[in-house]
C-alpha cells in the first residue's frame, strides 16, 4: 500500500492534506502556515536522510490512486519505540483504508525496524482513528486532556499503545 508520491498527485494531496487548514491543524501539534508552492519546505517531501521520520504515500491498489500520507515518526532507536501518523484525503476517508495502513506500519515498525513500541496520539473525536488502531490491537492507555490547542480551542488526546509482543499481525478485525 505506501509507496513513493509524485508529479500531479502529489501536488492534490498537498492541496487535500497540507493547505486545508482545519485538516492540517486537526493532525499536527504545529500550527499550520502557508508554504510558496513548489517550496521544499512540504511537510510531504521526503527526505532520505531523515533516520527518525519515514513517510510513506498511501495508494489504492486496485487504480494507483493517491489517497493519503502516513509516517511513522519519532523514532528512537534506543527505546525501540516510535509514533504512527496518518492522513487520508477527504474522498478516501471512511473506506476502510486507515486500518490497512495501521496494519502495514505496524508490519513495518515491528518487523522491519525490529521496534518494541508504537504509540497513537489522536484527538478523542477522531473515531476513525481510534477505531483503525483499535482493530490493529492497539490500547487505550490515556487521556491528555486540554493537550491539543486546535483552531482556538483545546481539545483531549487519546493515547495509545502497541507492543511487539502483543502486536497479531491478522488482529485487525
Amino acid at each position: 500500500m505506501p509507496a513513493p508520491a509524485c508529479g500531479g498527485a502529489f501536488i492534490g494531496l498537498q492541496a487535500e492534506l497540507y493547505d486545508d487548514v482545519v485538516t492540517h491543524s486537526r493532525a499536527n501539534s504545529r500550527p499550520w502556515r502557508p508554504i510558496t508552492p513548489g517550496s521544499t519546505e512540504s511537510q510531504l517531501l521526503v527526505d532520505d536522510r531523515e533516520q527518525g521520520h519515514v513517510p510513506f504515500s498511501v495508494v489504492e491498489l486496485d487504480g494507483g490512486t493517491l489517497v493519503g500520507n502516513a509516517v511513522l515518526w519519532g523514532i528512537d532507536t534506543h527505546s525501540r519505540s516510535a509514533h504512527i501518523g496518518l492522513a487520508m484525503r477527504p474522498s478516501s476517508r471512511g473506506k476502510g483504508y486507515g486500518t490497512d495502513v495501521v496494519a502495514v506500519l505496524c508490519h513495518y515498525g515491528f518487523v522491519v525496524r525490529g521496534l518494541h513500541r508504537l504509540q497513537i496520539e489522536t484527538l478523542s473525536d477522531n473515531t476513525a482513528m481510534l477505531r483503525s488502531a483499535e482493530r490493529n490491537g492497539f490500547v487505550r492507555e490515556g487521556v491528555l486532556r486540554s493537550s491539543a490547542w486546535v483552531m482556538g480551542e483545546f481539545l483531549d488526546e487519546v493515547l495509545l499503545g502497541l507492543l511487539a509482543e502483543d502486536w497479531k499481525p491478522d488482529s485487525k478485525g
